[in-house]
């Protein structure tokens, strides 16, 4: 406790005063005076401060604890209790299904309808293979208020060779495809302007059956420790019965060099088409109808990659080479992506602007539409941009989605638009409305995209996609044969371990064609193919784990819709069969 400088000096008085009492004589008297006080009170209050000093404190409940003294009085029990020694308990695991090299399949179904495959791949030694496919597809026909025959055969066989070394890993290919189909569209009101005996005699004059042959050779070549990161080439010899044929070959070497975090791309393109078509479609030529298109491109690009985003910043240069028409042009395209996961996988946003240089060929329009005319005009095709931005991730852990808006901007885009016709008994079989062209035309498109994948559990996945497409032109012509909305729809579940089925929905809507028939006016009619929505189902059973029995259901709805202008389908199919699998 502090005591201030006036209390100190009052006590020290005191105690002087005190001290000097006990000197005086006993009884002696000191005498009496009277003391005035002049000076008034003047109370005064000291600053108060904390105590700093802990008080002991000396509680009963302080006192040590009595330390207490027992004892245990233990008495024998007889028991016939032995513990057992403890045995982990295992886990029982679904038995893992075996994964067999080749297996064999055979459907049959209505329209006389066959379907066979047969797959094989044998292990030669610890790093070679060879490897075998065969297929076969075909019907008899017999779509309702079709004229023409309309049967169809594609039989494919491709024989391979590989290796798969630590270094370095290739495979090459040796194929051939055969393919018959029949131009058995013919236009609705076709002869209506002719007698009914020469309408029947044009009729049977006309013979649709067309032939399609390829041979191909390829080889792909990817590497683990090299500048080369990989190199696909392929040759190939495509031909049909009116005398074309097409050559092509393209090599395309890609280079990886990788530097810490980063890389360096280098994507190189010698793609050659070159070929002949013995006529135009009005036969007005003398020569055959020749091409030869080359193109070369380089694509570098740098790539960086950081914990949460990608940067790919790069261009294209193309040069395209015209051997018959002497239309040689350069081209330079942008090749920039990004992306940033903004909620780690939950959620990724990217964007970008891309181009290239499209080689058309004649063998992939016929993959496309079997139906053309062998009379082509051939040109590349080029994508001069397409810019888009999305998102995509998770929304649960089996829940996936995809979310894309884009805009392309696109010159000399090959489109499927229908010939005119005369009804001349001089003309070929393709050229009475019943077969296609191809034209070019430059589009501007709007495009959303998405998509949504579910798996609610092991037994049962779904999805869900959407493309909406909005186009323009700068012609007053049509985006032929081009739908604006495409949705589809996919859902397969293993009701048992035996059973198993599918269910797969999708929709197309309307399209534009345009067609005239020339013996009767010189202005083209424009046709709006209907939208059309189809569904296809599969059940299988799995008999054992070599042999399987399935059932396929396709155009459920019966719909004889027009996938190509006077081209409809066939309704409702049923097909049977089973598959076999096999190992040597």
């Amino acid at each position: 406790m502090k005591i201030n400088f006036q209390n100190k000096t009052i006590i020290l008085i005191l105690l002087f005063v005190f001290q000097l009492s006990f000197a005086q004589k006993k009884n002696e008297n000191i005498g009496t005076e009277t003391v005035n006080v002049v000076k008034p009170y003047s109370p005064t209050i000291s600053d108060a401060n904390k105590v700093k000093e802990t008080p002991s404190l000396d509680d009963e409940g302080n006192q040590p604890k009595e330390t207490i003294k027992y004892s245990i009085l233990s008495v024998p029990v007889a028991s016939t209790f032995t513990p057992s020694k403890g045995k982990a308990v295992n886990v029982e695991k679904s038995k893992q299904e075996r994964l067999f090299n080749n297996y064999a399949t055979v459907g049959l179904g209505n329209y006389s309808t066959l379907n066979a495959e047969l797959f094989v791949n044998q292990d030669l030694g610890n790093n070679d293979f060879v490897s075998g496919m065969l297929r076969h597809h075909s019907s008899q026909g017999g779509i309702k208020d079709v004229l023409l025959n309309d049967e169809f055969y594609d039989t494919a066989l491709n024989v391979g060779y590989g290796q798969n070394n630590r270094d370095m890993s290739w495979n090459v290919e040796l194929g051939y495809q055969n393919q018959i189909y029949n131009w058995y569209g013919l236009p609705k009101d076709f002869g209506a302007s002719l007698l009914p005996q020469d309408r029947f005699d044009l009729i049977n004059k006309i013979n649709p059956g067309h032939t399609y042959n390829t041979i191909s050779v390829g080889g792909n070549f990817e590497f683990n420790e090299s500048v080369f990161s990989k190199i696909a080439t392929k040759f190939t010899h495509f031909s049909d019965s009116f005398s074309s044929s097409e050559n092509r070959f393209y090599l395309k070497p890609t280079f990886k060099v990788d530097v810490m975090d980063h890389s360096i791309n280098t994507n190189v393109v010698i793609d050659h088409v070159s070929g002949s078509f013995e006529n135009n479609y009005f036969k007005t030529n003398t020569d055959a109808v020749k091409y030869s298109l080359t193109n070369f491109g380089i694509e570098p690009s740098f790539v960086v990659n950081e914990n949460d985003w990608t940067l790919e910043l790069g261009a294209g240069l193309y040069y395209a080479l015209d051997s018959e028409n002497s239309g040689n042009k350069f081209y330079i395209y942008p090749k920039v992506n990004a992306s940033y996961k903004l909620v780690g996988d939950l959620m990724i946003f990217y964007t970008g602007v891309n181009g290239t240089l499209n080689q058309n060929s004649y063998a992939d329009f016929v993959n496309e539409n079997p139906f053309l005319s062998p009379t082509l005009n051939m040109t590349p095709s080029s994508t001069q941009y397409n810019v888009f931005a999305g998102l995509k991730g998770k929304l649960a852990n089996n829940v996936s989605y995809n979310l894309t808006g884009s805009y392309l901007n696109e010159k000399n885009k090959a489109l499927f638009k229908s010939n005119d016709y005369t009804e001349d008994f001089s003309n070929e079989s393709y050229a009475y409305g019943n077969s296609f062209g191809v034209v070019y035309e430059d589009i501007r498109t709007f495009r959303f995209y998405a998509e949504l994948k579910a798996d609610f559990s092991e037994n049962v996945t779904f999805g869900i996609n959407g493309t909406f497409n909005s186009y323009k032109t700068d012609a007053p012509a049509e985006t032929w044969n081009l739908p604006t909305i495409k949705l589809s729809s996919n859902l397969d579940v293993n009701i048992t371990k035996q059973w198993y089925a599918g269910l797969n929905i999708f929709y197309v809507g309307e399209r534009k064609d345009m067609q005239a028939n020339l013996d009767l006016t010189t202005d083209p009619e424009l046709v709006t193919l209907k939208s059309y929505f189809d569904a296809n189902a599969h059940l299988g059973y799995k008999f054992s784990e070599r042999l399987t029995f399935f059932l396929k259901l396709n155009n459920i709805g019966n719909q004889a819709y027009e996938k190509w202008l006077n081209y409809p389908v066939q309704g409702f199919q049923v097909l049977g069969g089973a598959n076999y699998k096999f190992d040597f």
